[in-house]
């Protein structure tokens, strides 16, 4: 299965936090499932960093360094992306989300997410 894990899923991952599900922490962990992170929850990421939205303790580099030593393959965003957003139903706002359900679509990605209004759109969920 190709997994495209949603920012919040990859940060309570990485970070072994308990709000991580059960069944999201086993899919992750199944060596028999490829592990994607868009570069656009890199980006989520580094620009709430910069605003003190949170913090890494270890910094962001060492996170970067985290995502590669877990052998997460991380996907670009490309033209067939931006088209799918763009006729993307507005169900949800939040312009990184769109992206992420845009990259489902497009590469038929199940995504492991806990965010409800995701789960309103035609796209595979775990949680």
């Amino acid at each position: 299965m190709d997994l495209l894990l949603d920012t919040h899923s990859l940060i309570w991952f990485l970070n072994g936090d308990e709000k991580l599900s059960d069944k999201a922490r086993s899919v992750i962990e199944d060596s028999s499932n490829s592990k994607i992170v868009s570069i656009a929850s890199i980006w989520e990421i580094a620009i709430k960093l910069s605003l003190d939205k949170f913090r890494f303790s270890k910094g962001f580099k060492h996170f970067l360094d985290m995502v590669a030593d877990n052998g997460f393959e991380i996907l670009p965003i490309t033209f067939e992306h931006a088209l799918e957003l763009s006729t993307l139903e507005f169900i949800h706002r939040d312009p990184f989300d769109r992206l992420l359900i845009a990259q489902c679509i497009s590469d038929n990605l199940v995504i492991v997410t806990k965010d409800d209004n995701i789960k309103r759109y035609k796209i595979k969920t775990i949680w």
